[in-house]
């Protein structure tokens, strides 16, 4: 089996595991191949993954060399949708090769009396053919529905008229049965018989509604002449062609001839998807990325992109159907924003295909360029906090104390947008005593930076501090300290409203609550806080165990190490008896450590 290309490769790894079509492209950008799936991403990659037996298939493989996709709401739609691009686009594999066969036809012969009939070759020259259809099932429910309702020949008798004139043919046992009547010994008109074969075309063709107005005719004049058999049987054909219509799956059909639009985008690009409908029928389904250059509107991107649909297409549909309305005058084009019914189905269905356009673009960047969303979010805040340069290394400052005691600061560090935990720091506060958070950032802030500059390693690009002004004002008296003031940019981020703080501003900067810089504060902050209130915690555990058992008569540091790898805990050494506790201190101290624990239980 020959190796993919990197393009197939990343197009595989963002394939949807959802119902829809698959197109297959060479190198000429030329569909060679349609197929239908119940699961894009298993069926597409199925084709790279094992050795094929079929040697045209092994062909197929070799000659892909890209691949685009339309997703649909269930495999049905799946179903009808590639039976429209093979009619549509006739790819050669199709025609050749679809699970080592042909795709099924209907042909209509073109003889004085036409036949009507499956195939799976178009050998004959002298016929017109209406698929291909996607499963041989399909092709003989709708040939049966045709018989039923008209009484075709199904016999291979070469019939003329002059023939028919000369008795040379013989009636057989469908015309007894009443599935035919007759023609080849005159029982039945040419131009009676065409009628019917002009209905099936309409049949074939999705044009039911003509077929089913004129069987109605028929039967109301039958039932005014008292004729009621003849009607029963035209009322069992018409209920039949109903039933039919009804299973059928035309969805759109009463919309005729639409193009649809849609859009989505984010900073950088944005994703025109266009659908195009003949007779309601999906036929055509493309996605345009568009690079920003100025922050276009979604407006402009479908504008910008209908000058790249007209490339391909000489002219609009009739009906354009846009997820908003637009400035634009065409003659003879209708431009809506619809707000319910088919054509707010079809909008959706056009921007599910966007969002997994730009989903599957999104993951292949990420492939290439590992760090590219990283960058895109330091060059979002950036631009947001008016930053001199990208901060590509930013840390940020938390504290944590319990009514003034056991005070520790904590600092996480953020690269790249990702923390690396390995370089998070926790401060006990040693020069502050009682509750003053502003003295306790002071303090953490200059050992941070003093011990990054006392050994020469790189200062942050940016600081950020918990707190609202009088925390950054503390943090700024640090940098004074350190004469870092106009070199490290620090901000401060107030909790109740995500208030953006700068040092010397009286007013805050709101950032988009949607925007991915504030996001990426937001969750700095809340790492710093995390990591801070965890270690408070853990030092006021420690402090809580040096008081009930250090100070215990006898009791070191040592003796309480031991005592607590044992046991776990102090209520664990309250329960135990004197004899376990005993292993360890021995029994007049395990006696007296008892006592004590005891009463201070």
């Amino acid at each position: 089996m020959s190796e993919p290309t990197e393009n197939i490769r990343q197009k595989l790894l963002t394939l949807p595991s959802k119902p829809g079509v698959y197109q297959y492209f060479d190198e000429d950008g030329v569909i060679i191949y349609v197929g239908k799936a119940r699961n894009l991403k298993k069926r597409v990659s199925s084709y790279f993954q094992k050795e094929h037996d079929s040697a045209k298939l092994r062909l197929l493989v070799r000659k892909i060399t890209n691949i685009e996709t339309i997703v649909v709401n269930s495999e049905f739609d799946a179903l009808l949708l590639e039976n429209n691009l093979i009619k549509q686009y006739q790819p050669r594999y199709n025609v050749l090769l679809k699970d080592d066969k042909t795709y099924p036809w209907i042909c209509v012969t073109t003889e004085p009396f036409p036949r009507i009939f499956s195939t799976r070759s178009r050998d004959i020259r002298a016929a017109e053919y209406f698929g291909p259809y996607p499963s041989g099932r399909m092709v003989k429910a709708l040939i049966d529905i045709i018989r039923k309702i008209f009484t075709l020949r199904t016999c291979k008798l070469n019939l003329t008229v002059d023939g028919i004139a000369k008795n040379r043919f013989k009636s057989c046992l469908e015309q007894q049965l009443g599935n035919c009547l007759a023609p080849c010994i005159g029982l039945q008109s040419i131009t009676e018989y065409n009628e019917m074969i002009e209905s099936a075309r309409m049949i074939l063709k999705g044009n039911l509604r003509p077929v089913i107005q004129q069987l109605k005719t028929s039967m109301n004049r039958y039932a005014a002449d008292l004729e009621f058999e003849k009607a029963q049987k035209i009322k069992d054909k018409l209920e039949s062609l109903t039933m039919y219509q009804a299973k059928s799956g035309v969805t759109f059909e009463k919309l005729g001839n639409v193009d649809v639009f849609s859009v989505v985008s984010d900073n950088d690009f944005g994703y025109v998807n266009f659908l195009r409908l003949l007779n309601g029928a999906i036929i055509q389904g493309h996605t345009f990325e568009l690079r920003k250059k100025i922050d276009e509107s979604d407006q402009e991107l479908i504008m910008i992109a209908f000058g790249e649909f007209l490339s391909l297409n000489s002219s609009f549909a009739p009906l354009v159907l846009l997820p908003f309305p637009v400035e634009i005058n065409i003659p003879g084009v209708k431009f809506e924003a619809p707000q319910k019914s088919d054509k707010k189905q079809l909008l959706e269905l056009s921007l599910s295909n966007a969002k997994q356009f730009r989903m599957e673009q999104s993951k292949k960047r990420e492939l290439i360029d590992p760090e590219r969303h990283s960058k895109r979010i330091m060059q979002t805040l950036m631009n947001d906090l008016r930053l001199k340069k990208l901060p590509a290394h930013i840390e940020c400052f938390d504290n944590s104390n319990l009514q003034g005691t056991d005070a520790v600061a904590s600092c996480v560090v953020f690269r790249y947008a990702k923390p690396v935990k390995s370089e998070y720091r926790i401060f006990n506060i040693k020069t502050v005593d009682g509750p003053d958070d502003f003295a306790s950032m002071t303090e953490a802030v200059t050992r941070r930076l003093k011990r990054l500059q006392d050994e020469m390693q790189e200062l942050p690009d940016l600081l950020i501090v918990d707190g609202g002004k009088g925390q950054l004002s503390a943090a700024v008296e640090a940098l004074d300290s350190l004469q870092l003031r106009h070199i490290i940019p620090v901000i401060g981020i107030a909790k109740r409203l995500e208030e953006i703080y700068f040092p010397g501003d009286t007013l805050p900067l709101y950032i988009d609550k949607r925007s991915e810089s504030l996001k990426l504060i937001q969750r700095m902050r809340d790492e710093a806080h995390r990591f801070g209130i965890k270690h408070h915690r853990n030092k006021r555990s420690k402090n809580l165990i040096k008081s009930e058992l250090t100070e215990i008569k006898g009791i070191g540091k040592a003796t309480s190490k031991k005592l607590l790898n044992k046991f776990g805990s102090v209520e664990a050494i309250r329960k135990a008896s004197i004899e376990e506790i005993s292993t360890i201190t021995g029994n007049k101290k395990a006696l007296e450590l008892l006592s004590a624990l005891q009463q201070s239980g």
